[in-house]
């Protein structure tokens, strides 16, 4: 690219927002020329906004730290000085609504990490290696907008990353029933340690909304595009539960799964481990190498060993073993806060550049 996209961070201060930061530094496509976030930081430097809040494990970039955090309510005014932004806000569903749609109304593309527009027909919901297609529905989004280039693209819940990517790998079996248990990290939740000590060897039982989004979030990845919309899969069939345990980053999933065609153990392992699509085609920057890796040891995948596979961007997935009830049944593990979140949001932003729907403003 000859000349780096102008970003905006919306929600630049909140857990979420420095993942983008600290991700993008550096990156071959895009510059961060804008933070925006709420009243309360706005004015102050990025650097001052954040103060001890830093909560990723790399410094700042220098490149943001004196950059003035503009009030991310005043969106003309942001809109006007980038080509794109990522939007991580921590606002209600109907404001995150409301503030995309009036950020995509400037003509500004928005890739958002945030729920808000995952269920909005005409808006794409993407794992780039799963359903680049959905792609076709902005056309749609912008006729309702009534924009030329403006539009809003989402990615899915954190949570069903150790997973989904998996059964789509197995889709030729025809999984049709998926139980799944998901083990969460508190970073999933924008916090640390230090912010909820009551984590430290505790369990919680409980995500408040989270099962609802992990058993149909998938159906909407697996689903077609008809007449400007995306119309979610049948199948399979998802029940989850979803557990906060007292890890820092990494989402454990334990999946048991029934199919129809009924695979050996060799031929879900080769499924795995050469599924890849569009971002490894076209080698997008964030694209991990190997999508999906197997680990035969008994004992893997484990957080504190394999959630930073392929730079956090990768799934990680052991313990294969045919099961009593159902089928088979596996571990999977992905990082939540790069692939699952800003690492996510920033491939589907690369996978837009490079079939044209994002691109400089002068163009």
């Amino acid at each position: 690219m000859e000349k780096k996209l102008k970003v905006g961070v919306l929600g630049a201060t909140g857990m979420v927002g420095q993942r983008f930061i600290a991700l993008l530094e550096d990156h071959p496509w895009y510059e961060v020329t804008t933070v925006a976030a709420s009243l309360r930081s706005a004015g102050k430097t990025y650097e001052e906004a954040v103060g001890g809040r830093w909560k990723m494990d790399t410094p700042m970039p220098e490149a943001v730290k004196k950059l003035i955090v503009a009030n991310v309510n005043e969106v003309e005014k942001v809109a006007a000085g980038v080509d794109f932004v990522f939007s991580a806000v921590d606002m209600s569903k109907e404001e995150i609504k409301k503030i995309e749609e009036d950020y995509a109304k400037t003509e500004t593309p928005v890739v958002s990490n945030n729920s808000a527009h995952r269920w909005t027909p005409d808006v794409p919901m993407m794992v780039p290696e799963i359903n680049p297609e959905h792609a076709a529905v902005i056309d749609a989004q912008r006729r309702r907008l009534g924009t030329k280039r403006g539009f809003v693209a989402v990615k899915p819940n954190c949570s069903i990353q150790s997973y989904a990517p998996v059964l789509t790998a197995w889709k030729e079996f025809e999984p049709y029933e998926v139980v799944a248990t998901t083990y969460q990290a508190i970073s999933g939740a924008g916090k640390t340690f230090a912010d909820w000590p009551e984590m430290v060897g505790n369990v919680i039982p409980y995500i408040g909304g989270e099962e609802e989004k992990s058993e149909k979030e998938p159906l909407r990845i697996w689903g077609r595009v008809e007449n400007g919309q995306i119309v979610p899969a049948a199948e399979p069939l998802i029940t989850t539960q979803c557990i906060r345990v007292p890890v820092l980053n990494g989402h454990t999933a334990a999946v048991f799964v029934k199919f129809r065609k009924k695979p050996a153990k060799e031929q879900l392992i080769e499924r795995l481990v050469s599924f890849s699509g569009v971002p490894q085609k076209l080698h997008l920057p964030s694209a991990p190498e190997q999508f999906i890796q197997y680990l035969e040891e008994d004992n893997r995948p484990q957080v504190a060993l394999d959630v930073d596979f392929e730079r956090g961007m990768g799934i990680s997935v052991g313990r294969l073993r045919p099961d009593t009830v159902y089928d088979w049944k596996f571990v999977g593990l992905s990082h939540n806060t790069v692939r699952g979140a800003a690492g996510g949001g920033i491939l589907c932003a690369e996978l837009l550049t490079a079939k044209g729907y994002i691109t400089a403003k002068d163009n």
